[in-house]
């Protein structure tokens, strides 16, 4: 099997046309000017510059060595071998709380920021395991599916603020559900659910969702943003500036507090762990340390060509070429004149 690695540079084979019509140009210009100048024939048997046979030979020498070339920049590769490659991990939905309460700046820079510096962390420590994100507010959303594209998990999670989910509140159980509708019990992978969130929860019962995903053989971890002591919720305009606080309707700023007791009970609840989130980041060695002892379960395959790189033999080739035309005399031959196809009686020296 061969492929080329950069396909689109086969496109400037088109120039080796046109350099083959700038060459027969330059001949005829050539001949054109000599039958001005006097007899060919007589020029021919004066001459000992190099016959039209030896020129036609030096352009094709350097045709051929630009083709070369162009086709080895290409890249061709040679297909060695198809490998399947086995894929052992387990599967892990993170459930990231973006309701108003994540902007508060008891952890700095904010709630949020922190969770999703904290994920990037967690996903470059992974290896083999299938991750997946759902986002949640007063309703859950999946993000993206389970899947072992690191990359494309990263871009996905830059993406996320405040507003992903357009319902205000925090359900944690929606998130939960959500996560346990995603998985698929079919396959014999170790199943877990990673809450992050500062575990105000307002809406649902997250202890019986979770009660339910563990009776699934789903365990559930929890990880706290934010302090006891709590803080408030900043307002920022459009242009990026603090205009205010969040207000309840009685006008009073509102504090949201860390629900650390809330969080220890649903991890628990969840046969899991809870973690609370710290400057030092000390947590996520622990939260991977507790998610790499669980047990990987082969969930499938890669199949994957194995390719060589073919290139250094054209470029090769190429350079020979170039030498050959680099070392053909410019003394016109007898012999090589006479398989000319374009030349004339008189041109042979005698």
């Amino acid at each position: 099997m061969i492929r080329f690695a950069q396909p689109d540079t086969l496109y400037l084979l088109a120039i080796l046309p046109a350099l083959g019509l700038l060459f027969w140009l330059s001949a005829r210009l050539r001949r054109a000017a000599m039958e001005r100048f006097g007899n060919l024939p007589l020029l021919a048997r004066l001459s000992d510059a190099a016959g039209s046979a030896k020129r036609m030979a030096k352009v094709v020498l350097i045709l051929l060595a630009i083709g070369l070339i162009v086709v080895g920049l290409a890249n061709p590769q040679v297909g060695m071998r198809m490998e399947e490659v086995k894929q052992e991990g387990i599967d892990l939905f993170i459930a990231l709380d973006v309701s108003l309460s994540m902007k508060a700046e008891d952890v700095k820079p904010n709630r949020l920021e922190k969770a999703r510096l904290e994920l990037h962390s967690l996903i470059d420590r992974l290896g083999g395991d299938r991750i997946g994100l759902i986002v949640f507010a007063g309703e859950a959303f999946t993000q993206f599916p389970l899947t072992t594209d690191y990359s494309a998990a990263n871009l996905f999670l830059d993406a996320i603020d405040v507003d992903a989910v357009p319902v205000p509140g925090t359900n944690i159980a929606a998130s939960i559900e959500r996560a346990v509708e995603s998985f698929d019990f079919e396959e014999p992978t170790t199943k877990a659910i990673a809450i992050i969130t500062d575990g105000e929860n307002t809406e649902g019962d997250a202890f019986e969702s979770a009660k339910d995903a563990v009776e699934k053989g789903v365990l559930i971890y929890t990880i706290g943003l934010g302090s006891p002591a709590g803080a408030p919720i900043p307002m920022y305009s459009a242009s990026g500036r603090q205009t205010d606080f969040k207000r309840d309707r009685m006008g009073n700023v509102v504090v949201t507090k860390l629900d650390e007791i809330g969080l220890e009970k649903l991890a628990t609840t969840g046969n899991g762990k809870f973690f609370r989130a710290t400057t030092g980041q000390d947590e996520l060695e622990e939260i991977y340390k507790s998610l790499s002892v669980l047990e990987k379960r082969e969930f499938g395959t890669k199949r994957f060509t194995d390719y060589e790189d073919r290139f250094q033999w054209l470029l090769a080739a190429a350079l020979l070429l170039l030498i050959g035309e680099v070392l053909l005399s410019e003394r016109r031959s007898a012999w090589l004149a006479r398989w000319n196809p374009l030349g004339r009686k008189g041109e042979v020296a005698a």
